[in-house]
């Protein structure tokens, strides 16, 4: 993944030196959806890299709330690929697009924020990408599974009493916080995180479509199937504890 996201940047307007105050920062200044895709696979990875960590030291909460930001992006990915994939860039991609490049601070006042941050709602991203898949009509099934899903990670973003009870238990039963390492937790989240990893790959299988590079994509797609062979039972980690 990571050798593949430094392909792709080189296929686009590399970033530039901006002025910023007495110093500088690196801008793409195109704002192309190209370039758009190139960061949203650099954070994709950094994102997994980071999960894995987090799995590892036992910090499941903190890795299914990394989880909920891995929902947005592996969408987003999604969102724009198909676009360029169906050459269909719609006024809801160039509001994305807007919204996605628009800077922070202003560069005269490093504390206040320039303006309020838009962001195309969540709901017309996966509405979108619904009609993609299942056609114009969509299916209210898999939107309803979709929007389950992030209702359940959001707990873990916020912090919401049923999830942090997963953080209770032992003998006597106390709040693990410095992390589940060896727990019945970090098993199923650990099983639970195989589904990011196989999300990434066709994220990445999109995108190679969308940058036209079609060896890329069958050769993404062919680790794709090797990786569902070696690792899962119909469409779900084969670690996952109560097969």
């Amino acid at each position: 993944m990571e050798r593949t996201v430094n392909v792709f940047a080189t296929r686009v307007p590399a970033p530039r030196r901006v002025p910023y105050k007495d110093s500088f920062v690196y801008r793409y200044v195109e704002k192309t959806v190209h370039q758009a895709l190139v960061q949203k696979l650099a954070r994709l990875v950094s994102g997994l890299h980071a999960a894995r960590l987090l799995l590892e030291a036992g910090f499941v909460q903190e890795q299914a709330a990394l989880q909920r930001i891995l929902d947005e992006i592996t969408e987003d990915i999604s969102f724009l690929s198909f676009s360029v994939i169906f050459g269909e860039s719609t006024p809801l991609h160039k509001k994305y697009l807007d919204d996605f490049f628009q800077e922070e601070f202003d560069p005269s006042d490093a504390v206040a924020s320039s303006k309020d941050r838009a962001m195309v709602p969540r709901k017309k991203v996966r509405a979108y990408l619904d009609r993609c898949v299942n056609g114009p009509k969509g299916s209210s099934k898999n939107l309803d599974a979709s929007r389950t899903v992030s209702k359940s990670y959001s707990g873990y973003v916020h912090a919401a009493s049923p999830q942090i009870m997963d953080m209770y238990g032992g003998f006597p039963p106390e709040f693990k916080m410095r992390g589940m390492h060896g727990t019945e937790r970090q098993a199923e989240h650990r099983a639970d995180l195989w589904n990011y990893f196989y999300r990434g790959i066709v994220a990445f299988c999109l995108a190679a479509k969308a940058f036209g590079d079609e060896e890329l994509f069958i050769s993404i797609r062919n680790f794709e199937d090797a990786f569902l062979r070696e690792t899962s039972n119909d469409y779900q980690s084969n670690e996952w504890p109560y097969e």
